[in-house]
């Protein structure tokens, strides 16, 4: 990942969330984070953030992030950290644990690229069931 130079502007936003609002057809493989209800979490994720008082932060829907048989998916950056967030229970953790108190949601985090996850990390087996991660 690259690093801040000496002489970047400052950042515009201390975080920039990406809630995937991708709708595939019915009946897709992959799914869609839509379908399972990331515009209406996204648009909660933005009312909440204001609410809490996270200051600089910014949330924006992205059309497809690629991960969504994981879904819904969501990003935040500048850690390119990424959760699966199913319910409002599951945005206002995120937003109070990584936005406002700098830490993370294990429970909720995607694995990296190549699967590997965390301990705790969120891991789907090919029949969707989710179970932690045993590593």
């Amino acid at each position: 990942m690259g690093e801040r130079q000496a002489g970047d502007p400052p950042l515009y936003f201390d975080f920039h969330v990406f809630v995937c609002v991708n709708r595939r057809p019915d009946g897709h493989p992959k799914g869609s984070c839509a379908a399972r209800g990331s515009e209406r979490l996204r648009d909660y994720m933005k009312v909440r953030a204001k609410e809490l008082g996270v200051g600089r932060a910014r949330v924006n829907g992205a059309q497809c992030l690629d991960r969504c048989e994981l879904g819904p998916c969501v990003v935040v950056y500048p850690e390119g950290v990424w959760y699966r967030v199913e319910n409002e229970t599951d945005v206002d953790e995120v937003l109070r644990a990584h936005l406002l108190e700098g830490g993370r949601v294990p429970r909720l985090m995607l694995p990296g690229r190549g699967g590997l996850g965390r301990p705790g990390a969120l891991h789907l087996d090919p029949a969707g069931d989710k179970s932690s991660d045993p590593i």
